[in-house]
């Protein structure tokens, strides 16, 4: 009887959170891969492999691995926190309207694609796995 009590509940509309949190991974991943784009397209970074691209993926395997409630908030976080550095930066916009030709427009697309899904999908993965602990299904 809980099994379709608690179907209803998902068919009601309930997030599924496994759902969520793999999408803040793979927004993550692809937001680090957007990264790796921009570097093979001649963006300057301090040092290979760049910075931003291993942060995302650790953030991706934390987001993956650990089980605690709030882990989907890290990448949420870090989906964030790249968003405003590629609105802070000088050349985040040029590059995404392509004035620094079409491989820098389809990495930082790519990049900036991949941090929003990671910002959206973490909040409401976040949101659902608390939902979930205060019901007492998880």
């Amino acid at each position: 009887m809980s099994t379709m009590k608690q179907s209803r509940s998902t068919a009601a509309g309930s997030y599924h959170t496994p759902a969520w949190r793999a999408a803040t991974l793979v927004g993550l991943v692809v937001g680090a891969l957007g990264i790796l784009i921009l570097w093979a397209s001649g963006v300057e970074f301090p040092f290979y492999p760049p910075p931003g691209s291993i942060i995302l993926l650790v953030g991706a395997l934390f987001v993956g691995l650990a089980r605690w409630p709030w882990a989907p908030g890290v990448g949420a976080s870090l989906g964030l926190f790249v968003i405003v550095g590629f609105l802070i930066s000088p050349t985040g916009v040029s590059n995404l309207a392509g004035e620094a030709g079409t491989s820098v427009a389809i990495g930082q697309g790519t990049q900036v694609i991949g941090v929003v899904t990671a910002l959206i999908a973490g909040v409401i993965a976040t949101r659902a796995d608390y939902r979930a602990l205060a019901q007492g299904r998880r």
